[in-house]
């Protein structure tokens, strides 16, 4: 059997990718007729990257997957090293896309092409990111890491509820942001219609 919190990380990388490609399509279409809908969920989405990537999956990669693949595979310290630099920078950029997607809604159209960049930019890095870790990173693990130090991951991994992922009992601390995006967002991650400027 595989351990459970090997298909945690998988399942929370395939929300997240879904998120930012549901981003990179919104923000290609632009606001249209439906401005406050779009910042809203882009607002929404910015927000639940800072708040659940950035804070509970990305600490636990750091602190617990990384070293434990770096004691079984020193070979791949420089990546890792790569990866945990990419996770430290990671809050410090959405706060600053946060601040660019502000400037946009609230100093017009001279600030569009900042965020756009910007974002694009995080989009790609961010896409690449997890890919590095699921072609070279988990297949290590899976493939070198002891029992032991799968019973410690799955039981870290264990407490993530991931309120996009679809897997977990709703939490009423992310009701409002799980309604704003997935009932508004176009699809993958929302069910928002995709004929609409959002």
């Amino acid at each position: 059997m595989k351990p459970t919190s090997l298909q945690t990380i998988r399942d929370e990388h395939a929300t997240l990718a879904a998120m930012l490609r549901s981003m990179r399509m919104l923000i290609a279409r632009g606001p249209g007729d439906s401005p406050q809908q779009f910042f809203d969920v882009l607002r929404a989405m910015l927000f639940y990257i800072d708040e659940f990537p950035e804070r509970l999956h990305h600490t636990k990669e750091s602190e617990l997957l990384f070293p434990c693949v770096v004691r079984a595979a020193p070979e791949l310290q420089e990546l890792v090293a790569r990866l945990d630099r990419d996770h430290q920078n990671g809050e410090r950029v959405v706060r600053e896309l946060q601040h660019l997607l502000l400037a946009w809604e609230l100093l017009g159209e001279s600030r569009m092409a900042a965020f756009v960049s910007a974002s694009q930019h995080y989009l790609d890095f961010y896409l690449e990111h997890m890919q590095l870790e699921e072609t070279v990173i988990l297949p290590e693990a899976e493939k070198l890491l002891s029992e032991d130090d799968w019973r410690a991951l799955d039981a870290a991994f264990k407490e993530n509820t991931d309120p996009l992922g679809g897997k977990y009992p709703p939490n009423p601390a992310y009701d409002r942001l799980f309604t704003r995006i997935v009932l508004k967002a176009r699809i993958p991650v929302g069910l928002g219609d995709s004929t609409s400027a959002t």
